[in-house]
């Protein structure tokens, strides 16, 4: 049935495909429908050049269309990337980075490399060398695979 539509369609159908994907990307944002509506309309202006030749089938369309979408959303994702600037809150969703520089007291005493100290409303895993609870300390690095501080006394 799909191929009876696509033929009764003609190179019309890429174009449709293409302009639906583009509409859809309206509604749902993303960037992703975009790569691929403007391969499915590259595929229709060449499908109204080739439509009458012999090895113009639909098999061929659809790898063509599948290759197509998948190089030109690489290299959108590459213009993307490279257009983003600099930005003036380079650190905003790393928040244990936003830490580093920071002075604060134990909580709980360090041992064995391993305690807690509170920072605003947040009580953060720290390590560093053994210390006693109550003693000021400074964040000096932070590890954001697993949400720990690492800190030095202040002298």
């Amino acid at each position: 049935m799909i191929a009876r539509v696509i033929s009764e369609l003609g190179p019309w159908s890429w174009v449709v495909f293409g302009l639906v994907l583009l509409g859809l990307e309206i509604f749902a944002p993303g960037v992703y429908l975009l790569w691929i509506g403007i391969a499915a309309l590259i595929i229709g202006a060449v499908s109204l050049l080739l439509w009458e030749t012999a090895f113009w089938g639909w098999q061929v369309q659809v790898l063509l269309f599948l290759i197509l979408s998948l190089a030109s959303a690489y290299f959108g994702k590459k213009y993307v990337v490279s257009r983003q600037g600099n930005t003036d809150q380079p650190l905003l969703n790393r928040r244990s980075e936003q830490m580093i520089g920071r002075t604060a007291t134990l909580t709980e005493p360090i041992r064995d490399g391993r305690g807690r100290v509170q920072l605003g409303d947040t009580l953060w895993r720290v390590s560093g060398p053994d210390l006693p609870a109550g003693t000021r300390v400074r964040v000096t690095g932070a590890a954001d695979t697993d949400l720990e501080l690492t800190v030095e006394k202040v002298e």
